[in-house]
């Protein structure tokens, strides 16, 4: 089993003969302690304008070198290394001396017993030196991802992992820049299908300026973390926002409620406390139909990748044969508010009902057709998901019976 250790460096000329020489001493202690075979060595520099290349040069004859003459990016880097070797493992590895290079023996032995798609190195432990914004900035990351997910990574920037050729193709694409290592965390926390798994080691402090921006990279890190949730769980964010919404609509009408039962009446000022409520309300309402739609959308396109039918929260609510009865009841309720109004209207030609009702009566009467129209869109989903099955199901079909006309 081959394992190759790429090692992206952007005007590393102070660290990256010391990197080198570390990592090529490690290669003996990563064969003798892991399932690995062969180690191979390739250093990329990312346009580097210093003496990095220089420097890396003198190792040509024991590494493979990549040179950039513009910068493409950290991700970018990494990806072609990758892309040049025949590596059955495919590892990287920070240029500014801050990982010990001979700890790919832990990963690679943690990958093998766990059967994990990617093993990482986790930086936040006590033995770590790393700055106290950077853990912070990490720590929020890794609570935000395990809130969107089912599994729980500590240190989810690490810039040390190893990962199976075989499952790149689940991860892909990922990006160019220094958001690459977020976006593979999150990619294989989210996805059903992708094992992650994380071993401590010792962190020291880098050899030089970092690279790494908090601001403008953690809003990329940020932002890829989202886009991975809502590409593989969109029903999570969405609702968890329904239940934001739905506290904050709640919690507006908790006085007029105790006002109306204490004295029978609601006063005129509250007005503004039933509309912001009724707009929360419908807002949680659309969040709630979102989550499911969205989540059978993703069923249906990434069928393959996923495997199938997959856990989605607010399956049982749309799917149970009294989902009907909701949607009634709002609308019967609804209307009942203002039916004395709507007969006044009708025989007076005037209308006496206080404003409250009405408020109220949108709200039941909104929350009915969004539901129905739900509904009504999920029936279209089921029709093209049993649609693209038979298509998929065909191309199968077609394919198995080709195999044996091409072998002849």
């Amino acid at each position: 089993m081959k394992l190759l250790i790429a090692i992206p460096a952007l005007n590393e000329e102070d660290s990256i003969e010391g990197i080198i020489q570390r990592t090529l001493e490690a290669r003996e202690h990563i064969v003798s302690h892991s399932a690995v075979t062969a180690v191979q060595i390739t250093v990329v520099s990312d346009g580097s304008t210093d003496r990095t290349v220089e420097r890396a040069l003198r190792y040509s004859d024991r590494i493979h070198c990549i040179v950039f003459e513009q910068n493409r990016g950290y991700g970018a880097a990494i990806k072609q290394a990758w892309l040049e070797s025949d590596a059955d493992l495919l590892a990287f590895l920070d240029a500014d001396g801050t990982c010990d290079p001979r700890f790919f023996a832990d990963l690679c032995h943690r990958l093998e017993t766990d059967r994990a798609d990617v093993v990482l190195g986790c930086r936040l432990n006590r033995d770590s030196r790393m700055p106290a914004i950077r853990r912070l900035g990490n720590f929020l990351f890794a609570t935000l991802l395990s809130v969107l997910s089912s599994s729980r990574v500590r240190d989810t920037a690490s810039g040390m992992r190893v990962v199976r050729r075989t499952s790149l193709r689940k991860l892909y694409p990922l990006p160019n820049g220094l958001h690459f290592t977020p976006a593979m965390s999150a990619r294989a926390m989210l996805s059903e299908n992708i094992r992650i798994s994380e071993v401590d080691m010792p962190y020291h402090e880098r050899a030089g300026e970092s690279k790494l921006r908090v601001l403008r990279d953690g809003v990329r890190f940020l932002r890829v973390i989202l886009e991975s949730a809502f590409l593989y769980r969109p029903w999570r964010p969405l609702g968890i926002a329904a239940a934001v919404l739905f506290l904050i609509a709640a919690g507006l009408m908790i006085m007029p409620v105790i006002h109306y039962v204490q004295h029978r009446s609601v006063l005129e000022w509250m007005i503004y406390r039933f509309i912001t409520s009724e707009v929360c309300g419908v807002a949680a309402c659309l969040c709630f139909c979102s989550s499911y739609l969205s989540g059978r959308m993703i069923e249906i396109a990434l069928a393959e990748e996923l495997g199938g039918r997959i856990e989605i929260a607010t399956r049982g609510f749309f799917e149970s044969r009294w989902f009907w009865t909701v949607p009634a009841v709002l609308v019967l309720g609804g209307g009942a508010l203002v039916l004395d109004s709507f007969l006044s209207l009708l025989t007076t030609g005037a209308i006496y009902e206080h404003w409250s009702r009405f408020v109220v009566m949108s709200f039941c009467m909104s929350a009915a057709c969004i539901l129905s129209l739900t509904k009504v869109v999920s029936m279209v989903l089921d029709l093209v998901d049993e649609r693209t099955r038979y298509w998929r199901n065909s191309d199968s079909a077609a394919r198995v019976q080709a195999i044996p006309a091409q072998a002849y």
